[in-house]
C-alpha cells in the first residue's frame, strides 16, 4: 500500500491533498488521494504515474514495502520556523535517506554502524562534564587535539548519515534516527546547505552532542547551551587553544582571531565564546571583545566576517553511486535518481571536466 509513502512525499513539497490533485491535472479528486494516502484506495498504474511524477518521485518509491521511519527529530531553529516547515524536511529526509541506505546495500559490509559511546563520562551532571565529554569522544575516536579538517567527513565515518538540504534560513539542523525492521537505527544530522562552513560545522558538532550526551533528570542544565559548549570544545580542542593562545591574555584582536579562524574553521564569534569557557581572557576583557564583535554583526546570520568557508558537503553517497555505476551495479539513469540529479549532471561527475 502506498499511504504513508504517497503523504510523506506530499509533505515533502509542502502540498494540500487539493494541490496535488491540481498538480495532476484534476485527473482525480482531492478526497480520492486521501483515499489512497489512508490506504482505503489503491490508484491506478495512470495517476499512480501522475502522482509520481508530481511528486518528483518514482512510481518504485511509492510502491517500495521498505519499512523505514524517522524519529526523534529535533530541529534546531528560530521560533518563527514552522511545523509545516518541519514535516516537509521530515519527508524529504527520509526519502534521501532510503536512497542512500539502497546504495549501501549494493556493498555488503560497507557501511559503518554507528556506535554511541556508553562511557558514563557522556553523563552530564553540570558544565565541566559536558567539556570533558567532548575530550572523551576526541580519544574514543583518535582525533588528538588538532583542528578537525572536514566535520562531515568524520560524522559519516562515524556511521552517521549527513544531509545536505536548501532549509529555511532560521533552520540550522536537526538529528533524528531512521527506525528499520529488524535491523539496526540509523543517526542522522540534518544541516542547512544554504549556511556558510563556518556554521555548518558548528551545527553538526550541535546535533552530535545530542547524540552523545546524556543528560542527568536532576541537572538543570540547558540542554540547546550544553550542546554549544560541547561544540565549541569538540571542535576547538582546549589543550590546542591554550598552544596557541596561551592560558591568560590581557587582550586579544580581532586580526589575531581571524587567523585562528583559519586553523579552527569557526566563526570570530565562536572563538570569543571558547576564550571565555576557557578562562584565557577576563570577563572584562570579554565583553569589550564581544561589544566589537556586535558592533561588526558579526555574531548574526548575516554575518560579514572575513574568511567565510564553503558549506561543507557530505560526499560519502555520491561517492557510493559513482563506485555502483563503475562496477555495473546499477544504470546511468537509476544513479541519476538516486542522486536527484540529471543523467548529465551525473556523467559530468563520472568525467570531470579537464579529465
Amino acid at each position: 500500500m502506498i499511504g504513508k509513502r504517497l503523504k510523506q512525499a506530499r509533505d515533502a513539497l509542502g502540498l494540500s491533498l487539493r494541490g496535488l490533485g491540481t498538480a495532476i491535472q484534476n485527473q482525480v479528486s482531492a478526497q480520492a488521494i486521501g483515499k489512497y494516502e489512508r490506504d482505503e484506495m489503491m490508484p491506478s498504474s495512470t495517476i499512480l504515474l501522475a502522482l509520481a511524477k508530481a511528486l518528483n518521485v518514482t512510481p518504485e518509491y511509492l510502491l517500495s514495502t521498505r519499512e523505514i521511519e524517522l524519529e526523534g527529530v529535533d530541529f534546531r531553529k528560530e521560533p518563527q520556523a514552522g511545523a509545516k516547515e518541519e514535516r516537509a524536511v521530515e519527508a524529504i529526509v527520509l526519502d534521501k535517506v532510503e536512497r542512500y541506505l539502497e546504495l549501501e546495500e549494493l556493498f555488503p559490509g560497507s557501511d559503518k554502524l554507528w556506535s554511541s559511546p556508553l562511557s558514563g563520562e557522556f553523563t552530564i551532571n553540570c558544565v565541566e562534564d559536558v567539556e570533558k565529554a567532548a575530550e572523551r569522544l576526541r580519544v574514543i575516536w583518535n582525533l588528538g587535539t588538532d583542528p578537525i579538517p572536514f566535520m562531515a567527513e568524520l560524522l559519516e565515518e562515524q556511521g552517521i548519515k549527513v544531509i545536505a538540504l536548501d532549509l529555511p534560513d532560521e533552520v540550522s539542523g536537526s538529528k533524528a534516527f531512521v527506525k528499520r525492521a529488524r535491523q539496526d537505527d540509523v543517526p542522522v544530522v540534518v544541516v542547512n546547505q544554504k549556511h556558510n562552513g563556518e556554521r555548518q560545522r558548528f551545527t553538526l558538532a550541535h546535533e552530535l552532542a545530542h547524540l552523545v550526551l546524556r543528560f542527568n533528570a536532576m541537572s538543570n542544565l540547558d540542554e540547546e547551551k550544553a550542546a554549544n559548549h560541547f561544540a565549541g570544545a569538540f571542535l576547538m580542542a582546549k589543550e590546542m587553544m591554550y598552544s596557541l593562545l596561551g592560558k591568560n591574555r590581557t587582550s586579544i584582536s580581532l586580526g589575531e582571531l581571524a587567523e585562528l579562524k583559519k586553523i579552527f574553521k569557526v566563526s570570530i564569534a565562536a572563538l570569543v565564546v571558547r576564550c571565555n569557557q576557557l578562562g584565557v581572557m577576563s570577563k572584562a576583557a570579554y565583553g569589550r571583545l564581544w561589544g566589537e564583535i556586535k558592533a561588526l554583526g558579526w555574531n548574526s546570520q548575516t554575518s560579514n566576517e572575513p574568511y567565510k568557508f564553503a558549506p561543507e558537503v557530505p560526499q560519502r553517497m555520491e561517492r557510493l553511486c559513482l563506485r555502483a555505476v563503475a562496477e555495473g551495479l546499477i544504470s546511468e539513469s537509476r544513479a541519476a535518481e538516486l542522486l536527484q540529479i540529471s543523467v548529465r549532471k551525473l556523467d559530468q561527475l563520472l568525467v570531470p571536466q579537464g579529465a
